[in-house]
């Protein structure tokens, strides 16, 4: 159930770094942030989706 907590803090960290590279105008940078949050994104929904949310035991 970590792997939902892993992937989330990886789309957030992407998401931030769209921020920062549509600042600083760099492309390359633009496209990479947009895949990964892109492809982890998905790795976050579809895991919550199909195992459900972590929960505290």
């Amino acid at each position: 159930m970590g792997l939902v907590i892993i992937f989330s803090l990886i789309s957030l960290l992407a998401v931030f770094g769209v921020y920062r590279a549509f600042k600083e105008k760099n492309m390359l940078g633009i496209m990479f942030c947009l895949a990964t949050v892109g492809v982890f994104g998905w790795f976050t929904i579809m895991t919550v989706i199909s195992h459900g949310y972590p929960t505290h035991h």
